[in-house]
């Protein structure tokens, strides 16, 4: 069984585009689990007119979400996502991509012989007009818990891994450690991981986007050494657990 856990804030320009997406590669046993972090516009009635009963609706409190950090709030609404998710294959989607054709499959064949898989994609425009053509290229991909740690490139939309990872992910830290840059460090510290060097997703750029992945980050120094020491404090609590 498979399941993709998506995450949802105000996505009504672009949620149907992206589930169409996702649909049309699952199998009736499947099943998508959206965790909504309080819409305010149609979202949620886009989701409800699908009428499909693969398509499971949980409403994240983003009140419970109490520190500053920007990601925060999106790491633990992908984090209660994840804590409904019953599927032994599971796929992280953000709602405003779109998933290019046999990435599930292609997927599921590189979980073969790992526990966690990467693959690239196509960075683009709002009309997926490409402007990356590879952001493992772009960004120059490493796997490894200290190299991502140093330079996070890992990018949660393009991962599936198999449910023991959740086992040693969760909790997730309480804050300023991302949810893919957590789940590939945990992978790469306990498990197997792969990349996949082929682009399955159309990567959606626009200026409402959550995370400044595929530019450069506008954040201070200060920010970004206080933000590495926090993952690395973060990393060697868990390797002394």
């Amino acid at each position: 069984m498979i399941s993709v856990c998506l995450t949802t804030y105000n996505g009504e320009k672009f949620i149907r585009t992206q589930l169409d997406s996702i649909l049309c590669q699952l199998g009736r046993e499947d099943e998508i689990i959206i965790s909504d972090d309080g819409s305010k516009d149609k979202t949620l009635q886009i989701l409800e007119s699908y009428q499909d009963s693969r398509i499971k609706i949980f409403h994240h409190d983003s009140s419970s979400v109490k520190t500053t950090f920007p990601l925060d709030k999106p790491t633990h609404n992908f984090e209660y996502a994840l804590q409904q998710a019953k599927g032994d294959i599971i796929f992280l989607s953000d709602q405003d991509d779109k998933w290019l054709d046999e990435k599930v499959t292609k997927m599921v064949k590189a979980l073969e012989n790992a526990d966690l898989a990467i693959h690239d994609c196509i960075v683009t425009d709002t009309d997926f007009n490409p402007i990356i053509p590879s952001y493992f290229n772009h960004i120059k991909v490493h796997q490894g818990v200290w190299k991502n740690a140093a330079r996070a490139t890992y990018l949660g939309c393009c991962m599936a891994f198999k449910r023991n990872i959740l086992k040693e992910a969760l909790p997730f830290p309480k804050t300023k450690v991302g949810h893919d840059l957590w789940l590939g460090i945990i992978a790469d510290m306990k498990f197997k991981t792969v990349l996949v060097n082929e682009p399955l997703l159309c990567y959606r750029k626009h200026n409402a986007n959550m995370t400044p992945s595929g530019k450069k980050s506008g954040y201070s120094i200060w920010f970004k050494i206080n933000y590495r020491i926090t993952i690395i404090f973060e990393i060697i609590k868990k390797l002394c657990k």
